[in-house]
């Protein structure tokens, strides 16, 4: 008989695991049929749980330390074996060590684009890339839920998985709206903490945990770029600064050519109705509805084809009337009035069609 068969009859009296890679998660005792020893000796080392299996079911469970095997320490082997009243001879098991230590640096991206519904900029595509660490906090449910009984189980075994639930869960985080499309660059700590919270609601069912979740990178179609960039410009502008900018360069274009002090009035008027047009968000509002406020240089808002326009000092109203952007029968309103009406109703616009001459026909 060799030295190798004679090895395999001997009882087992020490079970431990040195583990010398840096990917293995489980790692299974290698027992050659052989039974273990009553008060042999298990070293659990810190990062790693044992898992002691009787015919397939998950027995006790040991963390870090060393333990002398027998009977008080196995409560649940000893009611699966039918150690009532204690018990000396050898028994069988199978016993699992578990990495219990942090993965870290694990890759993850969307093979395909998302597809979102945004009610600002409708459909549009997204992907995305980043990293992510795990490890294991519950050995038992770890096995039964994800590693089985196989000898040993690596994390290439099981990124595959995780990665799907990885971008399952990221899609649900980026479309629940609790952050803005818009503000994903600016925001990826924030998004990839709530990516993380919902990871793990799901990682607790196999016994994993994320410890870290970073998105590094979302990206978007260049027209979409453009569009977000053009908006968050837009929401930053003075509307009254650029009326007078606009009602300027309108200014400069007129005195350059020969329309005179009428292009003058009605550079003045488009730059004033532009200003009126986007303070209301570029929406159509009914001419019965009262806008807010005027301040105290704006007195008067004039209704040019269905759409309010201004607010507009006095004396800018006469360019107005010169362009023929206001008669007398246009709808005015000014701060106090209860409803829009006509401009020739009040006395202080009278004056401004008394004196305004016809149109000039050559």
């Amino acid at each position: 008989m060799g030295l190798f068969d004679r090895l395999k009859q001997e009882f087992i009296d020490i079970i431990e695991w040195t583990d010398n890679s840096q990917n293995t998660i489980v790692w299974k005792f290698p027992r050659f049929n052989n039974e273990i020893k009553m008060n042999a000796k298990l070293t659990v080392r810190e990062s790693q749980q044992a898992v002691f299996f009787n015919e397939g079911t998950i027995a006790d469970v040991f963390n870090p330390g060393m333990y002398t095997l027998q009977t008080q320490n196995m409560p649940i082997l000893a009611t699966l074996k039918g150690w009532k009243y204690g018990f000396e001879s050898p028994f069988k098991a199978d016993v699992f060590f578990v990495n219990t230590k942090q993965f870290i640096d694990q890759k993850w991206g969307t093979k395909n684009a998302i597809v979102l519904n945004d009610d600002r900029f409708g459909m549009i595509e997204l992907r995305s890339f980043g990293t992510f660490a795990f490890k294991v906090i519950d050995a038992g449910k770890f096995i039964k839920e994800i590693a089985g009984t196989n000898d040993t189980y690596e994390t290439e075994d099981v990124i595959g998985q995780l990665k799907s639930i990885i971008v399952t869960k990221f899609s649900s985080a980026i479309g629940d709206g609790s952050i803005p499309i818009d503000k994903f660059a600016a925001n990826l700590e924030d998004l990839s903490g709530i990516c993380q919270t919902k990871l793990n609601d799901e990682f607790a069912s196999y016994g994993l945990e994320i410890t870290k979740f970073l998105i590094e990178n979302v990206s978007m179609p260049e027209d979409l770029k453009k569009e977000i960039f053009e908006y968050s410009r837009l929401n930053k502008l003075d509307m009254q600064k650029l009326s007078q900018f606009k009602a300027a360069q309108s200014i400069e274009i007129a005195a350059a050519n020969e329309g005179g002090l009428a292009g003058i009035g009605a550079g003045i008027g488009v730059g004033n109705a532009m200003a009126g047009v986007f303070t209301q968000n570029q929406t159509s509002s009914a001419v019965q509805s009262a806008p807010p406020p005027l301040p105290s240089s704006a007195q008067y808002f004039v209704a040019v084809n269905g759409q309010q326009t201004g607010p507009f000092a006095l004396d800018q109203l006469l360019p107005l009337v010169q362009n023929g952007s206001l008669s007398a029968t246009t709808q005015v309103w000014k701060n106090g009035m209860a409803n829009w009406d006509s401009a020739n109703s009040l006395d202080e616009l009278k004056n401004l069609f008394a004196n305004t001459p016809p149109p000039l026909h050559n």
